[in-house]
């Protein structure tokens, strides 16, 4: 089980949300609404992204690096890595 797998309900909730958000975002675009009210929108969906990014981040911090740095060793510092290496994405985005 992945370490998300206790919110994954939560998160298909909110990615669902923000599928709507995005379907809203186009069809403003095709009705000619005001380009700072769709800049508005792609940004809210933006900060909903992030979100649920930050959760399923702490999901993984919580449950998959705890559970590899008990056990130490490579893996260990295989998953602080690839924890590391989404962190300075997100921070990137």
């Amino acid at each position: 089980m992945h370490g998300y797998g206790g919110d994954k309900a939560k998160i298909i909730a909110r990615l669902r949300r923000i599928e709507g958000q995005v379907r809203a975002i186009e069809q403003m675009v095709e009705d000619d609404k005001y380009c700072i009210d769709v800049l508005t929108q792609i940004s809210a969906s933006n900060s909903a992204l992030k979100s649920v990014a930050l959760l399923l981040l702490d999901d993984h911090l919580q449950h998959c690096v705890r559970q590899a740095s008990a056990e130490g060793g490579p893996v260990a510092d295989e998953k602080l890595a690839e924890a590391s290496a989404a962190i300075s994405r997100l921070v990137k985005s």
